[in-house]
């Protein structure tokens, strides 16, 4: 299923808690900890929804995925929120939206449905048991609706949908899917549908911009290369999982019962890709390590408490292993100036 932001997971699980539930438990069981999670890292897409399907199996507001759509920012979309605002027209940003979807938080997949006065964005979601499946619709489907509201609003419009569609049936909460939505809800569907007057896709966008929607949607093919990375051996996985860390990092212990593994076990797969922990955390270290200084004018002594060193002088001790030169010798020197490759740190790193 390929990768993609951690940080739609992190919207997902401060909603959770700004709304009266605790994922906390649930998290524990995956190795996590949500103020630890580094928003630009990647998680794998299958445990992000092994994720969801635990939470969903512990929620106590059935309407709950109805009203996390409100937490997730217009921002956090990145550079595709740039892309729609510089298409000519609403059915152009429509057709962009589909094109990137996978640069959203949904699981389900995007169509468009035109019709003779109505056309629709159809939303057609991923089978799941039923609790779960709800949660996971309701969340994609006003996670989708508040996206194309903000956007509107960026635009000085005010367009609501005529009707929606859900695919599931009528539930006792019914009215409060009318009220959170503002138009008639419609239960029983085999699809969502998110149904607007045809007129409105013309309407001419005030901010279109050729030029720089043409480096919007380069920025958007990137993002969908770096989203099909396939973690398919432990040691990406391990790697991965090492990355959403911030500030602390999990023991092999913690990361092997976080992948429903012995410690043994965990180290011995590792041994046999030609990896050992050790290293592993080293690398995400100095990738990180790298990445802040070179991106960030975060003090060293601030870098270090980002990877978790209690104090300074031991993070550049460790980063002088790894590169060669201490970290502000690394930040003052020239972009073109290569010292070692990101993913290759020195063997025998030192133990922190």
């Amino acid at each position: 299923m390929g990768t993609r932001p951690v940080l739609g997971l992190i919207y997902m699980l401060q909603g959770l808690q700004q709304l009266g539930e605790d994922p906390t438990p649930v998290l524990a069981r995956h190795g996590l900890v949500l103020e630890q999670l580094n928003p630009s890292t990647p998680i794998d897409r299958a445990r992000e929804l092994r994720i969801y399907a635990d939470l969903a199996q512990h929620l106590h507001d059935p309407t709950i995925g109805l009203r996390l759509g409100q937490f997730y920012n217009l921002a956090g979309y990145g550079p595709l929120v740039m892309l729609l605002l510089t298409c000519a027209n609403a059915y152009e940003a429509f057709q962009m939206g589909i094109r990137y979807q996978r640069l959203t938080y949904n699981y389900g997949t995007l169509r468009f449905e035109p019709g003779e006065q109505l056309s629709a964005l159809v939303l057609e979601p991923l089978p799941m048991p039923p609790k779960v499946f709800r949660f996971r619709v309701d969340g994609e489907v006003s996670g989708t609706y508040k996206m194309m509201r903000d956007l509107q609003a960026s635009l000085g419009l005010d367009l609501r949908a005529e009707r929606i569609d859900m695919p599931y049936p009528r539930p006792p909460e019914a009215a409060a899917y009318e009220t959170h939505f503002g138009c008639p809800v419609r239960f029983g569907e085999p699809v969502a549908r998110l149904w607007m007057r045809n007129e409105y896709l013309q309407l001419r966008f005030a901010s279109a911009d050729p030029a720089a929607h043409g480096m919007y949607r380069s920025m958007c093919e990137q993002q969908l290369v770096a989203q099909n990375v396939s973690l398919s051996t432990l040691s990406d996985r391990v790697q991965a999982h090492l990355a959403m860390f911030t500030r602390g990092y999990p023991s092999a212990e913690e990361v092997a019962r976080s992948f429903q593994l012995s410690e043994r076990s965990l180290r011995r797969q590792l041994s046999e890709e030609g990896h050992n922990f050790r290293d592993l955390l080293s690398r995400v270290r100095y990738d990180k390590a790298q990445h802040l200084l070179q991106s960030t004018q975060q003090s060293i002594e601030a870098v270090a408490q980002e990877l978790g060193y209690a104090e300074s002088a031991a993070f550049i001790h460790a980063f002088q292993r790894w590169s060669g030169k201490t970290p502000a010798a690394f930040r003052s020197r020239p972009q073109t100036d290569t010292v070692c490759a990101p993913s290759a740190p020195p063997e025998n790193p030192p133990l922190e």
